[in-house]
């Protein structure tokens, strides 16, 4: 079984709230717009980070950060990418890879909106953990904590803090 913090759009901001919930997990997943490299370099020191980078990270970040990552964490098909769209809306530029070869879990950012949501049709579960960063439109500050245990995604949480 693994504990992982799921977040994204870190805008390089990172403070001793996400570093209390990156102690307390097995793996942390970034799904883009890092900022900062910063942000990353010291999650590192703490925990194994997966991470892709984002519409606003800049060519070094691109240098150590893939645009996509596709793995298998216990037993589940993982990938993240920052823009990737939804369920009914997937980004152009992976829809027919969705279709033909869906993962069990994708996760996307950039919209700074927390969703979750099954994509019935692909047998997938689609997770975007918001915005955890200061910088942006949302409103509140929030990350996805959840186990995957074999073929088991499990015990979702929101971590929510207010702007």
């Amino acid at each position: 079984m693994k504990k992982i913090l799921l977040l994204s759009d870190t805008h390089s901001y990172i403070d001793e709230a996400i570093l209390k919930h990156i102690r307390n997990a097995d793996e942390v997943w970034h799904a883009g717009d890092i900022g900062d490299l910063k942000v990353t370099d010291t999650i590192k020191i703490i925990k194994p980070l997966r991470a892709v980078y984002g519409n606003i990270d800049n060519a070094e970040a691109r240098l150590e950060f893939p645009l996509h990552q596709r793995f298998l964490c216990e037993q589940v098909d993982v990938w993240i990418t920052h823009i990737g769209g939804y369920p009914g809306r997937y980004s152009p530029a992976i829809r027919e890879e969705i279709y033909a070869n869906p993962p069990k879990l994708f996760i996307t950012g950039h919209s700074h909106i927390l969703k979750v949501m099954s994509d019935k049709k692909r047998g997938l579960l689609h997770m975007n953990p918001g915005a955890i960063g200061i910088h942006g439109f949302h409103k509140a500050r929030t990350m996805l904590r959840f186990e995957i245990d074999g073929k088991k995604i499990q015990n979702l949480e929101v971590i929510e803090y207010k702007r």
